[in-house]
């Protein structure tokens, strides 16, 4: 573990990181009105960037080139900072949340570079990504690398944190056959997207979750409480992403309004639009345009980001997102009163403005 210096964030590069951090947390919505908390969940934060480009390491030295790619690229950190508001429910500095966390964040670095060939990605985090700088086989054995990397160090936190994250491995890996193979004949594909999301954003989040509360030292109906919470705001999250790719300009989503929509993404505010049964003209028109698929037409493109913008499909899909947050809000109700819950309920109150 590293020095107690590198974990307080207070001076050099670790000063730095945890500027970036606070920045992250505003970006994410998250309220840290208690100084103690906010210095005690930096702490674990910039002790686990310094912890992640460690892990990395290879003899190598183009693998730990390509491997640390993307923890160079930095992003939100959001499933370490839900393992350091986790440990707040027992010990937030016992010596497993760390690791831990690094569990989680090095498992979700995997994921990307397996989704980048997938989707045949140019970027990711505003950088050149890896399959696009080196090579789709690459990509994919780094990938493969991260994950093994990960389940190392999890071994050193004992079975159950094995036993865990291969079964959050195992969720996500049947999200992302579940997403490419569509649903089967006759299943609702609303009910097959969320299941999707689920797999793919609401497991890893729910063991983020849960290995705060497991590794603090939280008591086990807190641990099962904070990890459904995990599992439904990340799949707030996720619909809520759906929306502001709609809904937002781009200043707000960082990216180009209706992305998913253009390359024919089904996301929820378009599969309730094919789904409905509205029989005023937009309504039809809209259907009649998303039959299409992928809208490489600039025009059929605009035209169909403005009327689902007006659909009763938005609508109903920003009801569906609210209704996310507040059952993650009530998957709190176990845990004390404490900084640390309001944190997370601050999170629940960000979703459900954010796509208002």
């Amino acid at each position: 573990m590293n020095p107690a210096g590198e974990r307080t964030g207070a001076t050099g590069s670790g000063g730095r990181r945890s500027r970036q951090h606070t920045g992250q947390f505003e970006a994410l919505g998250l309220y840290l009105a208690d100084p103690r908390l906010e210095a005690s969940v930096l702490a674990v934060l910039d002790a686990v960037e310094v912890e992640l480009r460690a892990s990395v390491a290879s003899a190598d030295p183009f693998v730990t080139e390509a491997a640390r790619h993307l923890v160079e690229a930095g992003g939100k950190r959001f499933r370490p900072l839900l393992v350091a508001l986790g440990a707040q429910f027992g010990d937030p500095m016992a010596p497993p949340v760390v690791p831990a966390a690094v569990v989680m964040e090095l498992t979700h670095l995997a994921t990307l570079y397996h989704d980048d060939v997938m989707d045949e990605a140019a970027v990711r985090r505003g950088a050149q990504s890896a399959n696009s700088r080196w090579t789709n086989s690459v990509a994919i054995l780094v990938g493969d690398y991260l994950f093994a990397r990960a389940a190392d160090i999890a071994a050193d936190l004992g079975t159950e944190a094995v036993r865990l994250q291969a079964r959050t491995f195992s969720r996500l890996v049947h999200g992302q056959i579940a997403e490419t193979v569509g649903p089967r004949p006759g299943e609702d594909p609303v009910a097959h997207y969320l299941q999707v999301i689920g797999g793919k954003t609401g497991s890893l989040i729910a063991t983020s979750a849960r290995f705060g509360g497991l590794f603090g030292g939280a008591a086990p109906e807190h641990v099962e409480a904070l990890a459904g919470y995990g599992e439904t705001i990340g799949v707030a999250f996720q619909l809520s992403d759906d929306l502001l790719d709609i809904a937002s300009e781009s200043a707000q989503s960082g990216k180009t309004p209706g992305t998913d929509l253009r390359e024919g993404v089904p996301t929820l505010p378009v599969l309730y639009a094919q789904a409905g049964d509205d029989s005023d003209a937009a309504s039809v028109r809209l259907r009649e345009i998303l039959a299409a698929g992928a809208l490489t037409d600039d025009d059929l493109h605009a035209e169909a980001l403005g009327l689902l913008r007006e659909s009763p499909a938005l609508k109903r899909a920003r009801e569906t997102v609210r209704s996310y947050a507040e059952e993650a809000r009530a998957q709190l109700a176990p845990l004390p009163e404490n900084p640390a819950r309001r944190a997370l309920e601050s999170l629940c109150d960000y979703i459900a403005d954010r796509t208002s």
